[in-house]
């Protein structure tokens, strides 16, 4: 019988005999992140305090009648592991809901759009203010104390023009407008200029 023959083990520099050559299985597997995963990460509750942070700023935007930002934050805070916060969140939501179906329903007549205008103005939001006067007085063009409204939005936003064009019309559709004019810090910042003078102290051309 021949004899078989075995495979030559290599030796290295040194003698010693190398191991030889196969499948390593590795030690350590770097995780594989799947969509699940991920999704599930972003899952996890705000911690207590985030919770509540994210409450109070929507409970400031709320008092600032910024409701659509404030349900927003109204809607993280629902998320968090306090269940109190989270109740009261919820029906800050529902009150939030609430109010944005009334203005958007509810805003239909001359006095509608008047009312809603000054409550922007309050809250120094002259554009929108601006907007819902210019449409109140779409339906009412004679409203004095609509045109007075646009006048102090005008003169709120520096538009001296804007501002004596609506106050004169004001004044000439109800004259009591000029006085209550003369005292209203609404018009402080245009109140110096000379058509502005000429518009609230008409006698003062016979001085």
């Amino acid at each position: 019988m021949r004899e078989k023959r075995k495979n030559p083990v290599a030796k290295n520099e040194d003698g010693r005999m190398n191991k030889p050559p196969g499948s390593k299985t590795a030690k350590h597997t770097e995780p594989v992140l799947t969509a699940s995963s991920s999704k599930n990460a972003a899952a996890q509750p705000w911690n207590s305090q985030s919770q509540l942070g994210a409450f109070e700023a929507a409970m400031k935007l709320f008092h600032a009648r910024e409701l659509q930002q404030a349900r927003t934050l109204f809607q993280r805070a629902v998320e968090g592991p306090e269940r109190d916060v989270a109740q009261r969140a919820q029906l800050h939501i529902a009150m939030c809901d609430r109010r944005l179906r009334q203005e958007t329903v509810s805003l239909r007549s001359a006095e509608d759009y008047y009312n809603y205008a000054i409550a922007l103005i309050n809250q120094r939001k002259l554009a929108e203010a601006r907007e819902h006067l210019e449409k109140a007085l779409a339906i009412a063009p004679r409203a004095d104390h609509v045109h007075y409204a646009l006048a102090a939005v005008h003169a709120l936003s520096g538009d001296a023009a804007g501002a004596h064009e609506n106050l004169k019309r004001a004044i000439e559709i109800e004259p009591r407008n000029r006085i209550m004019a003369r005292q209203d810090a609404d018009f402080a910042q245009v109140a110096s200029q000379a058509i502005f003078e000429a518009l609230l102290y008409p006698e003062k051309k016979n001085w």
